[in-house]
């Protein structure tokens, strides 16, 4: 898979499939048992899972701090 391939399926994933493959990395990275080049291989998929996992809930945090603002605003204008 090129690289380009890879980024937009990392992307399309949801939080959930992220979450769950980030716990698989990490359970397989204590394991150990790895050669250090699927070690280094798996740690950076981590990070790249932990960041969409990250996107995902900023993107959450902004949604919900939006809800809970629209409320104040309407009673403002009130």
């Amino acid at each position: 898979m090129a690289k380009t391939d890879e980024a937009a399926a990392t992307a399309a994933l949801g939080y959930e499939q992220a979450r769950d493959e980030l716990i698989d990395v990490v359970r397989r990275l204590e394991a150990g048992g790895t050669t250090l080049e699927d070690s280094l291989t798996l740690w950076e998929r981590g990070e790249e899972l932990a960041k969409i996992c990250r996107h995902w809930l900023e993107g959450a945090r902004a949604r919900l701090d939006a809800a809970l603002a629209d409320p104040a605003e309407s009673s403002e204008q009130s």
